[in-house]
């Protein structure tokens, strides 16, 4: 789960930079740019969250 998580996270990076190249119209990368924040907060806070949530030291 953390490397789906880290994959989620860099997918979501790489969506606004690789928007930048694939077209000139701002509403296209405002929508980009939203759908790659999205992504990298679902990689955060959904999946790598929750990975090292099992393992927390408080829990043993």
């Amino acid at each position: 789960m953390k490397i789906v998580g880290l994959l989620l996270v860099i997918v979501g990076w790489l969506m606004p930079v690789l928007g930048l190249n694939l077209t000139s119209s701002n509403t296209a990368r405002l929508i980009l740019s939203l759908i790659g924040i999205a992504t990298c907060l679902v990689g955060i806070l959904g999946v790598l969250n929750k990975a090292f949530m099992k393992s927390a030291v408080w829990k043993q």
